[in-house]
């Protein structure tokens, strides 16, 4: 409940920053100027940007079980489910958080953290990892996920995206602005956004995203190394997180969800967009003891 206090704080201070900001710079007066109220501006860029990373981080636990088909593990029905829940419950007592809910899904070798709050989060791993991988490897990648939820992270990448969300929102909306009253100088007669406002909004809400989901993407491969350090933390050494990344190295690993992939064990691919860091470097991170 702290973070997610310290979350809508942190939003109200990045709008009113946006907000002083421009009155300094003298962007209010052009945007009312030009029919803009910047107040609603703000108002807009907040319900925009953070509304919809807030609402997608507390529905984030049950689309995850819907959209992955994750049996919760109420009652284990063999040892293996038995041994699972032990696993996430020891780890879980250990890095001083609720016990999450347990459950397994069927698919590719990943596994997956979600939730919005800290003592009451889900961790999921598919039958593809259980199978392909050995009990010590599925307990490094088990620690992993227990680490992300005790580092805070679905809540820390909720805000990241949120804030990037408002910058987009706010800072595609003023250039479009700025580019149509430009493209009517002098045409006293039109009031209101001309269609010079629009296409130049949808090409910048466009462009700026770009930029957003790029940052959004390295703040997100900081995560994972704090992760894979937290899971030898939790193991009391770093040799089992180490084989089992090696292990997922040589695995094709299963697709998630958008709304959970970034806090799964393996990502996808690409450099600049993608939400996990390469396994090598991975790896080399563990044994140099960085992050």
């Amino acid at each position: 409940m702290k973070r997610i206090a310290l979350f809508l704080l942190t939003n109200i201070a990045v709008v009113a920053v946006l907000g002083i900001t421009a009155s300094l710079l003298g962007v209010n007066r052009f945007l009312t100027a030009n029919g803009l109220n910047l107040g609603a501006l703000l108002g807009f860029a907040f319900i925009m940007g953070f509304g919809g990373a807030i609402i997608s981080l507390l529905i984030s636990k049950p689309v995850a079980k819907w959209s992955s088909g994750v049996h919760v593990i109420e009652q284990p029905r063999n040892a293996d489910e038995a041994w699972i829940v032990d696993t996430v419950r020891k780890f879980a007592d250990k890095a001083g958080i609720g016990m999450p809910e347990v459950g397994i899904y069927e698919g590719e070798p990943n596994a997956f953290a979600t939730g919005a709050f800290k003592n009451s989060a889900l961790v999921a791993v598919s039958t593809g990892l259980l199978q392909g991988m050995t009990r010590e490897e599925v307990e490094a990648v088990i620690g992993h996920e227990v680490a992300h939820i005790a580092n805070g992270d679905m809540v820390t990448m909720t805000l990241i995206q949120g804030v990037m969300n408002t910058f987009v929102v706010f800072l595609s909306r003023v250039i479009g602005y700025a580019v149509d009253s430009f493209l009517r100088k002098g045409d006293s007669e039109s009031s209101g956004p001309g269609i010079g406002y629009y296409i130049t909004t949808i090409v910048m809400d466009i462009l700026l995203g770009f930029v957003a989901a790029i940052i959004v993407a390295w703040f997100s491969r900081q995560r994972e190394f704090r992760a894979d350090a937290g899971a030898a933390q939790l193991m009391g050494r770093k040799q089992p997180m180490m084989n089992a990344l090696a292990r997922l190295g040589g695995m094709v690993p299963g697709e998630l969800p958008k709304s959970v992939q970034a806090m799964g064990i393996t990502g996808g691919i690409g450099k600049l967009f993608s939400t996990h860091p390469p396994i090598e470097e991975r790896i080399a991170a563990l044994q140099n003891g960085q992050h």
